[in-house]
Parts: structure tokens; C-alpha cells; sequence
């Protein structure tokens, strides 16, 4: 996700040579100062909140693109529901080929479940949801679990607000209206080899966690614009990357803060999980 740290120095007249360059750079940081004191106001604002309504996008080079709708909680781990539509690139392909041009995905702290179609299910004994177990997922030696997790976390509105914040380098582009109400615009880079040295107010955790969720992508910067509402509330992302698999842009809209969310696991009898479909598809290719 691209974006330009834009710093504007005027030329002065030789008399005021000395004096003007000191004046531009305390105003850069007392401005820098100000952005990031109002953006971890918002991520406090959301971390209260703990829940929102969300509709979003996402492009992936000619990999993916989807668009998805639905509700998640951040409370003690992430949950929540979601519907995913598959709108273009080979995984769409892929997906409409196997019956599920668009499936339902329900999210607990401990896994990730998506709802296939009934062609699928032919294939999978008669179940319809797959399991992806984070740790199961882990223990596999692809880092995948902990990817989808990570995927999931950053989906939230506070993780987004933290993801600007690591980048240590954030201004304010301005004041601007998100469908029909104002919001404060901010923008920030994110460069993944500068970002245990930022002084983002971020646990060493957070950032290290941050770090690996860009590294599996392939981003080595990043992009964040965000618009927070009157309430300190984010109301709208986007994030842009190059990576080695195209160009990616992710934008998401929240509302209705604060909102009932319920999550279950499906019934186990219409369950299947990830790793033993992997297992059996590896049996079968051995034979």
C-alpha cells in the first residue's frame, strides 16, 4: 500500500535562512504529535467498543478479489460472522468451478469456518463446513493459522487504528465526508524493516505480530489512510501494498458500534476439518 510522506520546506529570503527551518520542523512534529495523540484516542474509542457492523473489499494482483459483509467482535479473541463473495481473479475461478461462488464464514477465537456449497459437500461425505483450526493450522509447518488469524485481527477497526500507529509517521490529510457524515482523514507509511524502531506506543508484541502478518503477504511497505468520526470512531480504511503477487487494496467501511455479535461452531455432524481433508486428498494423490 503506497503512500508519500509529503513535507513541504519553503525557501526564505537569506535573512530568515537560519531561523525558518527550525520553525518548519517543529510544526511537522508538533503536527506529527497531534495525529498520533488523536489516533490513540480512536483506538481506545474502538477497543471499547468491541464490536461492528462491517462491509468491505479486498483486491489481490489477478490472484483475488472479494467483497464481504457482516459482523465481528474483538472481545478476548476475535468472532463474528461474515459473508464472502468471490468476484474475479483464479480463486474465484477456482471457487465457482467447485459450486461456491460465495460462502458464509463464522469466526471463534480458536478457528475459522466456512460454509461450502452442496457440490462440495457431495465430495466431503455430505458436510458442508470446513474447519481451519489456528493451532492445528500452525503445527502443519506453513504458518498459515497464524496467517488467517492475523488476517482476521487486522480486519477489526482497533487493530486497524494500530496498524497506523506503527508507523510512527502519521499526518492529517484533511477533513472530508464518509457517506454523508465528516470525518477526520489520517494517513501513515508503514516501512516493515523500520517498525520495531517506531515509537508507535505499540507493545512489542503487537508490532512483532504486525511484522509477520506483512512479511507472509510479501509487503515491505504499506499504506494506511483512515477516517475517524466525532465519537473517535473509525468509519472507514484502506490499506495498499505491492507484493510479488500483484497489487493489493483492501478497503472496509464500520457502523453500528457497540452491536449484539453471536458466533457458534456448526454442528460436528456437518463438520469437516482442514487438516484431515488435507490428509485425504494426500492419500489419494499417493495412490
Amino acid at each position: 500500500m503506497r503512500s508519500t510522506n509529503v513535507r513541504r520546506a519553503g525557501f526564505a529570503a537569506m535573512a530568515l535562512a537560519l531561523s525558518a527551518p527550525a520553525a518548519c520542523g517543529d510544526a511537522h512534529d508538533d503536527g506529527r504529535a497531534r495525529s498520533l495523540a488523536a489516533l490513540r484516542s480512536a483506538e481506545h474509542s474502538t477497543d471499547r467498543a468491541e464490536s461492528v457492523r462491517v462491509r468491505s473489499t479486498l483486491s489481490y494482483g489477478t490472484a483475488l478479489s472479494l467483497s464481504s459483509d457482516g459482523a465481528l467482535r474483538w472481545h478476548d479473541g476475535v468472532t463474528g460472522h461474515l459473508t464472502i463473495r468471490y468476484t474475479g481473479g483464479a480463486l474465484a475461478t477456482a471457487m465457482r468451478k467447485a459450486g461456491t461462488p460465495s460462502l458464509t464464514a463464522r469466526y471463534l477465537p480458536d478457528a475459522y469456518y466456512a460454509r461450502m456449497s452442496d457440490t462440495f459437500a457431495k465430495r466431503a461425505g455430505g458436510r458442508h463446513w470446513i474447519k481451519y483450526g489456528y493451532a492445528d493450522l500452525v503445527r502443519g509447518g506453513e504458518g498459515f493459522g497464524m496467517y488467517l488469524k492475523d488476517q482476521m485481527r487486522n480486519t477489526t477497526p482497533n487493530q486497524s487504528v494500530k496498524m497506523l500507529l506503527a508507523s510512527g509517521d502519521v499526518r492529517r490529510v484533511g477533513t472530508e465526508r464518509v457517506r454523508g457524515a465528516r470525518a477526520t482523514h489520517y494517513r501513515g507509511r508503514i516501512r516493515v524493516a523500520d517498525l520495531a524502531g517506531r515509537e508507535s506506543g505499540l507493545s512489542a508484541r503487537e508490532l512483532a505480530g504486525l511484522k509477520r502478518q506483512l512479511d507472509q503477504a510479501g509487503v515491505r511497505t504499506e499504506t494506511v489512510d483512515l477516517w475517524i468520526d466525532h465519537r473517535n470512531l473509525l468509519v472507514k480504511k484502506v490499506e495498499r501494498a505491492d507484493t510479488a503477487q500483484g497489487s493489493l487494496v483492501s478497503t472496509a467501511y464500520y457502523r453500528d458500534y457497540g452491536l449484539r455479535v453471536v458466533a457458534e461452531a456448526p454442528p460436528a455432524s456437518d463438520t469437516r476439518d482442514f487438516t484431515e481433508l488435507a490428509r485425504s486428498k494426500g492419500a489419494a494423490g499417493s495412490r
